[in-house]
């Protein structure tokens, strides 16, 4: 196939649709070319073309790049369907019959079911082609029919090739400050990491992780009575600080608060931040505290996490995603996003292996000033502590500032921070304007853009002032207006990060390395000990490279708190 795609003139790094199932063959579609051919391992076709002509692959969705690298396969570049479309009209919901009809002017209302009768005739058209006569995909084509044979797979992969096209125009016709394009292509690469994360999963130490659990909630339970045993142990300790309180469930929020008030204090709720500055009150706080931390262990990070999620190769594995399907962060299932700071010590590299680790520094309000072109707020990200440049202008301390400038990006007007807002406004105008601007528009209900033209959708009732009244229409406006101008910045930080991603995913493969770990604004890459410093460089070369990438023609200076590890717990912060 190599060669019929030389013979036909395809040039290095253009598009090129593939579809492929082991054991069937493969399809290919590029844009004067189409291909298909019985294979028993489709994989090795791909890793050949991909070594020799770098092209972007186009796929429908994550499904792809999983079985690619479930199979070996590790290519360069992408062009993901799914999460085009996704960046195109906002939300999750990206299936290929969704994404078919809404490129096409179909409805989606009408799109076909797998089994429905066609009472109405005249739709079903040629089994033979993925389409119906009604323009809509066939839904058994839609359900695996594209890989009952090679003919069918290239069929699948031009069609996959047309909806690339369709994306591209619409990108090129949207009217936003950055790049869609790029953007397009750099959360398609996102996605194909994220692919490789799933199939990789994250090096644990497992005999430090039993270690660990077995201190904080007691050894693995036998039958339930013996869990059911080890609970009361924990609970027991709390108990213990407040007299008669054995008739206290401490699962239960309301009768904690009764607890608290045994010992005269009186808590609005007991999130884990209120009780926090409570500590000092009394005994039962502290014990309460480190209570909540077993807890969590036990129902979330317990025995049955471990047994489900990591596998004797040592690796946590959970399904990963390039887009939360609002603003656009990454997430991750089986508590790889959420894994408590005391966990952090069994994430530990392989022998002869360490982790880099890089945490972007005060991302959001470097983003805004880049967002929103803002000069004056763009001469401040000189300096390696953003908050110092701006607390001098304002005439405040850098404490003051730095809330000031976090209570602008999330909506807070009251208290010190609404003070020092006023100041704000006086010294960057253009990036307060560009907040409220946001702002403003949320709260009218209409949808946003980032800066690299993800679609932010705003939400109310058809009739709102008929349904809430006009103080809960009047909330709900202004949560809206909060939510856009976080929206607004923490959706284009989530595309710099992203870029940063796809550009270290690239460049240290020379050195063997390997991203492991995404987790809102910071990178943990695996990699031999000879190369940690040479990687630990690379990263911060890379986040140079990404911001030129990301923002052409922007001065902002973006930063990164780089550290060689052995444990993630070593990383400082």
């Amino acid at each position: 196939m190599l060669d019929r795609l030389t013979a036909a003139g395809f040039q290095r790094g253009g598009l090129l649709a593939v579809a492929c199932r082991p054991g069937v063959g493969i399809g290919l579609a590029g844009s004067d070319i189409t291909l298909a051919a019985a294979a028993d391992d489709p994989f090795a076709l791909v890793r050949e073309i991909d070594d020799a002509l770098r092209p972007r692959w186009v796929w429908w969705s994550i499904d792809t790049p999983l079985a690619f690298t479930d199979g070996g396969v590790r290519v360069a570049t992408c062009w993901d369907i799914a999460v085009v479309h996704r960046l195109l009209f906002g939300g999750w919901r990206a299936d290929v019959a969704r994404i078919w009809s809404t490129m096409h002017g179909l409805s989606t209302d009408t799109i076909p079911v797998a089994g429905q009768l066609d009472l109405a005739g005249g739709h079903g058209g040629d089994a033979m082609s993925p389409l119906r006569a009604d323009g809509h995909l066939h839904a058994d084509w839609v359900a695996g029919a594209w890989g009952d044979s090679p003919e069918h797979l290239q069929q699948w992969a031009a069609a996959a090739l047309s909806v690339c096209e369709l994306q591209q125009q619409r990108l090129a016709a949207l009217q936003v400050r950055g790049n869609p394009l790029a953007t397009a292509r750099s959360e398609s690469a996102a996605e194909l990491l994220c692919a490789e994360l799933t199939i990789d999963g994250l090096p644990v130490d497992l005999a430090a992780a039993e270690q660990l659990i077995e201190r904080l909630v007691g050894p693995r339970a036998r039958s339930d009575r013996e869990a059911a045993e080890s609970r009361a142990r924990r609970d027991a300790v709390v108990l213990a600080h407040v007299p008669s309180s054995n008739d206290i469930d401490l699962r239960n929020p309301a009768q904690v608060k009764n607890l608290l008030r045994r010992v005269g204090i009186e808590v609005t709720d007991t999130r884990a931040w209120r009780l926090e500055s409570m500590r000092d009150q009394h005994p039962v706080m502290e014990a309460l505290l480190q209570w909540r931390k077993a807890e969590r262990v036990a129902t979330t990070y317990g025995y049955t996490w471990l047994d489900e999620h990591v596998a004797a190769d040592g690796r946590l594995r959970g399904a990963w995603s390039g887009t939360d399907g609002a603003a656009g962060r990454m997430t991750a299932q089986a508590g790889l996003h959420n894994m408590p700071v005391d966990m952090r010590e069994i994430v530990a590299a392989d022998d002869g292996h360490v982790f880099v680790r890089a945490d972007l520094g005060q991302i959001e309000p470097r983003v805004l000033a880049a967002v929103s072109g803002d000069v004056a707020l763009t001469r401040a990200t000189v300096d390696d502590d953003l908050y110092a440049p701006v607390a001098k202008r304002l005439g405040v301390e850098r404490s003051v500032a730095k809330v000031a400038v976090l209570a602008a990006m999330y909506g807070q007007t009251s208290g010190v921070a609404g003070q020092a807002l006023r100041g704000l406004e006086k010294a960057y105008p253009v990036a307060m304007r560009f907040l409220q601007h946001a702002d403003e528009t949320g709260q009218a209900g209409n949808d946003l853009r980032t800066y690299g033209g993800r679609l932010v959708r705003m939400w109310h009732p058809a009739n709102e002032d008929d349904e809430l009244g006009d103080v809960s229409a009047r909330a709900m406006a202004a949560a809206r207006g909060r939510f856009a101008r976080n929206a607004m910045v923490q959706g284009a930080a989530a595309e710099l990060f992203k870029v940063w991603a796809a550009v270290v995913r690239a460049r240290a493969t020379a050195y063997d390395a390997r991203i492991v770990l995404c987790l809102h604004d910071e990178l943990l890459v695996h990699t031999p000990e000879a190369h940690g410093d040479t990687v630990k460089d690379l990263l911060a070369k890379c986040l140079d490279e990404a911001a030129r990438l990301w923002a052409p023609n922007s001065a902002v200076r973006f930063v990164a708190d780089a550290s060689v590890i052995r444990r993630w717990s070593d990383a400082k912060g």
